[in-house]
């Protein structure tokens, strides 16, 4: 539930926002024509790229290239609420802030090749600072005036072009509006073992509920339901078998949030609990 939400615009875009969220609370993020930079000052933020999942935390930022994405919001322990300031770029935007003088961290080169969606940014003196002053201006938008919304984004790439893991955050500066092809089977495989669902992966394929359902029994040739929930019971099969690990960390790294849901699908498919899966098969080989 969004408890608060302020805003700032600047060129008729809302390039500045504020939210105070009731966790948990999942949001899709499809940024197609837009990038975007999240500073937690509250809680946690695990962010999900068609190929990636990174975990932000207070006093941690995320930047984030042009595409889809997912957020979990999830509380702060002392106030049981989330807290962030997003600073969202729009290449119209950012064409009217630089005019002809476009730094040349900003402009692609045809060497440039990102590896990443999105990359974590801990934070440090002058981006808290930085964030400081933007509360400041939430607290007081009347002070807020056009010529002082420009230096502010300026600011911001500045101090983004000069933190601890520049290189990374200059690779996917260099390509913010530059959309990442990562093809179906590539996203599926990537989360094969996650806890989203369904909706949360044909969101990240950029493809409805339906059509994601179809084109997945077209490639895989089952539902993905069922595809996806026997990969996860196989491996944790395997896991059973290779590692010591506790039963249930290998059902959470397995994509199941429930032990008992975990135990009676394993049961199902391979007919003995996991705890006597794993004692049956101390002895045999792992093939």
């Amino acid at each position: 539930m969004v408890l608060e939400h302020k805003s700032i615009r600047l060129f008729g875009k809302m390039v500045f926002e504020k939210a105070t969220i009731h966790p948990p609370f999942k949001k899709p993020y499809p940024m197609q024509d837009e990038a975007c930079f999240v500073y937690i000052l509250r809680g946690q933020n695990n962010a999900v790229s068609a190929l990636e999942h990174l975990q932000i935390s207070e006093k941690e930022a995320v930047l984030m290239k042009c595409g889809s994405y997912l957020s979990r919001m999830l509380p702060a322990q002392t106030t049981g609420t989330y807290e962030a300031v997003a600073v969202h770029f729009y290449p119209e935007v950012l064409k009217r802030v630089y005019e002809n003088d476009v730094p040349a961290f900003l402009q692609q080169t045809p060497e440039n090749k990102p590896a990443n969606a999105m990359v974590k940014v801990k934070a440090d003196a002058l981006l808290e600072k930085y964030f400081d002053s933007m509360l400041f201006y939430f607290a007081n938008p009347e002070l807020v005036n056009e010529e002082l919304l420009i230096l502010k984004v300026k600011e911001l790439f500045l101090l983004l072009s000069n933190t601890r893991n520049a290189p990374q955050v200059k690779d996917i500066l260099h390509n913010l509006f530059t959309p990442r092809y990562v093809g179906f089977k590539e996203t599926i495989e990537a989360h094969i073992y996650s806890s989203l669902g369904l909706e949360d992966l044909a969101q990240l394929t950029n493809r409805s509920i339906s059509s994601f359902k179809r084109e997945f029994r077209q490639v895989y040739k089952e539902s993905p339901a069922r595809y996806i929930k026997n990969r996860k019971l196989e491996h944790a099969a395997k896991l059973l078998h290779a590692t010591s690990l506790n039963i249930s960390a290998i059902a959470y790294d397995c994509g199941f949030n429930d032990l008992s849901n975990f135990s009676n699908s394993f049961r199902e498919k391979y007919g003995l609990t996991p705890s006597a899966y794993r004692k049956a098969q101390i002895k045999k080989p792992w093939k």
